[in-house]
């Protein structure tokens, strides 16, 4: 039995974290069995979700546990693409990885208000007295990286290239490269659904609304990946605004 170890439900997601989301997702598409677990990032080898527990052998971040499910399984996410499509699908999950995903922190860290409702409460646990102190230094932790240096609008710019290259490359297609999901649809998936959920605001949420194929595209892949979470994004795009 394989434990997957994860931030847990939260911020009108399924779970917290796309990374952790890629995984539960490419363990569903493998056919694994699999128990779920929530961990403080302390806990795990590497410092940070996901990490699995497979009979005793504990392997930490997304990337090395589909290697190590693979191997170990005999499972290809990748199945029938040819070798330009693999690379095609390699580079997909690094833009948005190691790109887009600093966009998506950026909206969550750095608004105040998203900050005040979401991922402050990560803190909760610190002492009353060095708390507010602990918020101040991992928001600049998070302004010290790459993408946080820029200013609001040269973010959002960054985020909408990257939206309008994942929705070209997806177009009418249910799934990147066609019929089927490969490793990096979890990828995608997972990152697009955090930025997409309606628990947030923000411009770069407000532009990726604007993709009518990804919006269908995070819906279809809620349904057949978590039935049981209520999910319904085109409806909630489509809705008027109250006045």
């Amino acid at each position: 039995m394989i434990t997957l170890y994860g931030a847990g439900e939260g911020f009108g997601l399924p779970e917290i974290s796309p990374y952790v989301t890629k995984t539960e997702v490419q363990l569903k598409m493998a056919g694994l069995g699999y128990m779920k677990a929530r961990a403080h990032p302390q806990e795990s080898p590497k410092g940070q979700v996901p990490f699995i527990d497979a009979n005793g052998v504990r392997i930490a971040d997304s990337t090395f546990i589909r290697g190590y499910i693979e191997r170990t399984y005999g499972v290809d996410f990748d199945e029938g693409l040819d070798a330009v499509q693999r690379a095609q699908a390699w580079a997909i999950e690094r833009m948005m990885e190691n790109h887009f995903s600093w966009t998506l922190v950026t909206e969550r860290w750095l608004d105040p208000e998203n900050f005040a409702k979401g991922p402050a409460h990560f803190f909760d646990g610190a002492p009353e007295g060095v708390r507010e102190m602990v918020l101040d230094e991992v928001r600049r932790n998070v302004r010290a990286v790459g993408v946080g240096r820029h200013t609001d609008l040269e973010i959002v710019a960054l985020a909408v290239r990257s939206l309008a290259a994942v929705s070209t490359i997806l177009g009418d297609k249910p799934y990147l490269f066609g019929s089927r999901p490969c490793g990096a649809d979890a990828t995608v998936f997972g990152v697009l659904a955090g930025i997409l959920t309606p628990f947030f605001t923000g411009e770069i949420r407000r532009r990726a609304e604007g993709f009518g194929n990804l919006v269908a595209y995070v819906d279809r892949l809620m349904a057949q990946f978590y039935p049981e979470f209520e999910w319904d994004l085109e409806a909630s795009v489509r809705a008027p605004v109250a006045a």
